[in-house]
């Protein structure tokens, strides 16, 4: 029944493709909520596009009030979630092709989602269809999740746990290959300072995105500016420019985006805009604040200056400042955090708000860190799976990245970024080889079977 299976995969690979593309070309990043589309009518669209397969191979669909999509299939009394998401962060610039027209050059298809989290999402869901259609005998329900909220917020799966029972065991498509057991702690801050400034900063796309592009604008010598600004260029490597508009000083600090969990992937564009307007005379208050900021933040990246870096077999201490949107009346500051699992949330925060001492916190978000034992059912069967289809034994990894995972005790994460394969997400340039579209397919498939079919 397995090698049916792979021929079901193998003829309805171009069928997977298609989709992927159809779903990566809808631009679900959060907007505004309306009555059916909590998180914008785009993130709806996308639900119901996911459903839409579910439906054409006769699996039973629900879209939750467009919070969350279900697709279920399989009998038993238990439950094995796949979850996954169909939101997704904002483009942000630098792309090679448009974000959200999904092209395929070489062997490639491009696109915002197509590895965090869509591609996976509709790979799932030909697997638990291809399941279905060749006739395999279940011993539990499979739930496929397709959340709407999962970059920004949860909510979607604060909903889902108000009206449903969460599942038995759950693995989610949106990390690590060959498997994720051990996730971070996250927190989330954002700072706030009220007083009449004279400068501006407008920075950052979302809080768990490394900020790839500052503008500034501030009162000062155009050209004594302009050889700062040159001189910093080349000696930190950013992207800078200055321009002039009327008696206002306009200058663009570039870096690299990419997931706050891994900020030594990317180069941060507002640390480095702290470390440029320290050198530039400002008024004396401006002066100070900025001095603050970038005493704290340096270009740090785990949170060193701060006192707040510590390491453990979860992984060390990452600090990522990721927005800031600064004007005449004072500026709000938002960072994300990943603290190893033994490390106690409230003290990183403590350290933190002592740090900003110029500042008053005025949000925090919190998840504490997950963890499932090496020698459980659903660890040890899906390596056991990950190891039979490519010849690897490897072991598990820990991530400071946050998954679906962690709102599920008995959860992990499993795939689908490849070891040794570029991963491009929340980066320019996202995107995923079709060949790890047939990949992540069949693997999925194997890891239903392993846990939701009979022997």
């Amino acid at each position: 029944m397995k090698i049916n299976v792979e021929n079901w995969i193998t003829k309805h690979m171009e069928e997977i493709i298609k989709s992927t593309q159809e779903l990566v070309r809808i631009p679900s990043k959060q907007g505004e909520p309306s009555l059916g589309a909590p998180f914008g009518e785009d993130v709806t669209k996308a639900i119901e596009a996911s459903l839409a397969i579910g439906k054409k191979y006769g699996m039973e669909t629900r879209n939750m009030d467009g919070y969350i999509g279900l697709i279920d299939y399989g009998e038993g009394e238990e439950v094995l979630g796949i979850m996954c998401h169909v939101d997704v962060v904002p483009e942000g610039t630098g792309w090679k092709h448009p974000p959200y027209e999904a092209v395929i050059e070489d062997g490639i298809l491009y696109g915002r989602g197509t590895l965090d989290d869509k591609g996976p999402a509709v790979s799932a869901i030909y697997a638990l269809a291809a399941i279905k259609e060749c006739g395999l005998k279940m011993k539990r329900k499979v739930r496929i999740m397709l959340g709407g909220n999962e970059e920004s917020g949860w909510g979607c799966m604060k909903h889902y746990g108000e009206h449903e029972k969460m599942p038995d065991l759950a693995f989610s498509p949106d990390a690590d290959y060959p498997l994720v057991n051990s996730e971070k702690g996250i927190a989330h801050a954002t700072y706030a300072c009220e007083y009449p400034s004279s400068i501006s900063l407008k920075g950052g796309t979302a809080g768990n995105v490394i900020c790839g592009k500052v503008e500034a604008e501030l009162v000062g010598n155009f050209e004594s500016i302009s050889k700062i600004v040159e001189a910093f260029a080349e000696k930190t490597g950013f992207n800078c420019s200055v321009d002039k508009n009327g008696d206002k000083v306009g200058i663009r600090v570039i870096g690299v985006e990419g997931h706050a969990s891994t900020p030594h992937v990317g180069k941060n564009a507002l640390q480095g805009m702290l470390c440029l307007l320290r050198e530039i005379e400002l008024q004396p208050q401006d002066a100070s604040i900025i001095a603050a900021l970038n005493d704290a933040l340096k270009m740090d990246m785990h949170g060193e200056s701060v006192g707040i870096d510590s390491s453990d077999e979860s992984g060390r201490t990452t600090m990522t400042p990721s927005i800031i949107d600064w004007n005449e009346n004072g500026f709000n500051l938002t960072v994300d955090m990943r603290i190893p699992i033994s490390v106690e949330l409230n003290s990183v925060i403590n350290k933190l708000n002592d740090a900003f001492g110029v500042t008053n916190v005025v949000h925090t978000s919190l998840q504490p860190g997950h963890f499932v034992s090496r020698d459980s059912e659903l660890v040890s069967k899906l390596l056991e799976v990950y190891a039979n289809r490519t010849g690897e034994y490897l072991e598990p990894l820990a991530i400071g990245g946050g998954t679906y995972a962690r709102a599920v005790p008995n959860a992990v994460a499993f795939g689908c970024e490849r070891p040794g394969v570029p991963a491009l997400i929340h980066m320019p340039n996202e995107s995923i080889r079709l060949e790890d579209i047939d990949f992540n397919t069949r693997m999925i498939a194997d890891a239903i079977i392993a846990l939701a079919c009979e022997e």
